[in-house]
């Protein structure tokens, strides 16, 4: 797909925070938009594809009386109200954003669909939060090929800060291990839709040793304006991490960022 029309909206400041020990922070911004913004109905549509397929929804909602609305609000978003759906639609909004970021910014493929296999709405989709892949050449195997593992840590709220990135950086060390699990779990995805090109894409990765390739990691925080806290974002440390070499952190701040979360949902929702 292009490049989404609401990325516009997501904006290098140009400002950097250093940590304690000297790891760049690169500090980037979400503005909301007015509501009649016509990259919303965009952002609706595409954000809505991650849960069901607008070419699924039909088959799914059969039997059940619903509208296509009520059916995603029921069955595929995270509620809106009840625990934990609030906090999981944070984090799924983080997630799905920085994806963009990832494939879009940093040009990466990245696969989706892991949230529309979600045994529960209200929970977090398993595994590490994203795959990146770069290669040289498809269909051959180049060293400098790069997997890229990123994990996203949100706090969308007007609260103080409980240190979101600090705990992306600690989610992402153990990505050095959940990597291989995350890359079946999407082979087995693209294997059910007969995607030969994306099956071997991902075979590419899943033995190092063999076919060496740069394995980055990357660690994100989405924050409210009070959670921004330039002091706890410094005394953010990397040096446990397995990775440390090839990490890259970045933070999203903004104001009104839970309240543009519900509003891509219901948009989404509504839209459908």
């Amino acid at each position: 797909m292009s490049s989404p029309a609401y990325l516009k909206l997501l904006t290098n400041t140009g400002k950097v925070i250093y940590t304690d020990e000297g790891q760049s922070i690169p500090i980037w911004e979400l503005t909301v938009p007015p509501s009649d913004d016509a990259c919303l109905k965009d952002w609706a549509t595409r954000f809505r594809q991650n849960y069901c397929l607008d070419s699924d929804i039909d088959v799914l909602r059969d039997g059940t009386g619903l509208t296509r609305s009520q059916y995603l609000l029921d069955f595929a978003f995270p509620d809106a109200k009840v625990a934990p759906g609030p906090s999981i639609r944070a984090g799924d909004f983080a997630e799905l954003l920085i994806s963009d970021y990832v494939e879009h910014v940093l040009g990466y493929w990245v696969p989706r669909g892991k949230y529309s296999e979600k045994e529960s709405r209200n929970e977090s989709a398993k595994g590490v939060d994203i795959l990146g892949f770069k290669v040289v050449s498809l269909g051959k195997a180049d060293p400098n090929d790069e997997l890229l593992t990123y994990e996203v840590k949100a706090q969308l709220s007007e609260t103080a800060s409980n240190e979101k990135l600090q705990e992306a950086i600690d989610h992402s060390h153990k990505d050095y291990l959940r990597a291989a699990i995350s890359l079946n779990a999407t082979k087995r995805r693209f294997i059910k839709g007969k995607d030969d090109e994306k099956i071997d894409l991902i075979a590419r990765f899943q033995n190092k040793d063999d076919r060496p390739f740069i394995y980055k990691s990357g660690a994100a925080a989405m924050l409210s304006t009070m959670a921004f806290d330039e002091k706890k974002l410094k005394s953010s440390t990397v040096v446990n991490h397995v990775n440390q070499k090839n990490l890259q952190l970045i933070v999203i701040k903004g104001s009104g960022l839970m309240t543009l979360a519900h509003a891509i949902y219901k948009r989404a929702a509504d839209e459908a």
